[in-house]
């Protein structure tokens, strides 16, 4: 009977609710809020392809001192 003005501060507050849930599910990134990681520097993804396998010594000594060039610039 009373339902047009009766409760509507409590309805819009669902409503937000509501929405702040689905953006936190669907929007935001997975990782847990204060637990990011920082993405790898270049030497550090250098360092998993070497020790994966993935590059060879020689290889993996050439591109590290790039980087480290790089790096000083």
């Amino acid at each position: 009977m009373h339902y047009n003005t009766y409760y509507w501060g409590m309805n819009s507050i669902w409503w937000i609710l509501w929405i702040l849930l689905l953006v936190w599910i669907f929007v935001l990134p997975y990782d847990v809020p204060g637990q990011r990681k920082r993405k790898d520097s270049a030497l550090q993804v250098l360092r998993n392809r070497f020790a994966a396998g993935e590059i060879t010594a020689k290889v993996y000594e050439d591109m590290k001192a790039i980087i480290k060039q790089d790096l000083v610039k």
